[in-house]
């Protein structure tokens, strides 16, 4: 079964930008959509942006105007743009396929402060 791998992850001021990145163990065509998620300190996982196989994209409220989600489905990659970072955007980012738990990996780690 597929596994992703994120990285990118850092330590950040407000108001600064960070790139992730998720690197699919297998051909990521066949998946229709592939999320991003984040859980934050002593807060459940939330769903971040969906990214659909043509690059349609939809995001949380939150982080609409801000984050920019992507994949190439020719090199099994998929990513996150993240601009004008805010404390709140503090948490471990997942990538992951809806509604599929055995799946989740190690995530990335995003720390937003001054």
């Amino acid at each position: 079964q597929v596994q992703f791998v994120e990285s990118g992850g850092g330590f950040v001021q407000p108001g600064g930008s960070l790139s992730l990145s998720c690197a699919a163990s297998t051909n990521i065509f066949a998946f229709y959509f592939i999320n991003w998620y984040r859980q934050a300190p002593g807060k459940e996982r939330e769903l971040v942006a969906s990214i659909a196989r043509g690059g349609d994209t939809h995001y949380v409220d939150s982080v609409k105007g801000r984050f920019t989600g992507s994949r190439d489905n020719n090199k099994n990659l998929v990513y996150l743009q993240m601009d004008n970072l805010k404390p709140e955007d503090t948490a471990v980012y997942y990538c992951n396929l809806p509604g599929r738990p055995e799946l989740w990996g190690q995530g990335t780690r995003v720390t937003v402060s001054s």
